[in-house]
């Protein structure tokens, strides 16, 4: 049988999953068999959280525009549907970041929220 000369694609492909694993602890950034279950694991977590990651912004932004909502005698869905009746199409981050850090104005989008209810 042949001798067979591979070159370096096993080192090279072994030196990138230990790349990938620096950091993680204890064997898992040291030898290649934990390294490559662990590396496998964090990619797959890594991909799945994208998603969630959006899911957990619109909740925190849900959050803050109905404590802020609350603050101007409205709730939340009732402060949503006066907008859309009055033709305000700011989306929820950028509602959000008013209620946070402009209170003043976001008041006035509860009032013009209150005014398209009342009409």
């Amino acid at each position: 049988m042949p001798r067979v000369k591979r070159g370096t694609s096993r080192r090279d492909r072994r030196r990138k999953i230990l790349k990938l694993a620096s950091g993680f602890r204890a064997t898992k950034s040291k030898l290649y068999r934990s390294a490559k279950e662990s590396v496998d694991k964090a990619l797959k977590y890594s991909s799945r959280d994208r998603r969630v990651r959006k899911r957990d912004f619109r909740r925190l932004w849900i959050i803050r525009i109905g404590a802020a909502a609350k603050l101007n005698g409205l709730s939340y869905n009732r402060l949503i549907f006066g907008l859309k009746k009055s033709g305000v199409e700011l989306d929820r981050k950028v509602l959000a970041d008013l209620a946070v850090k402009d209170p003043e104005s976001f008041a006035q989008l509860a009032n013009t929220a209150k005014e398209a209810l009342a009409a």
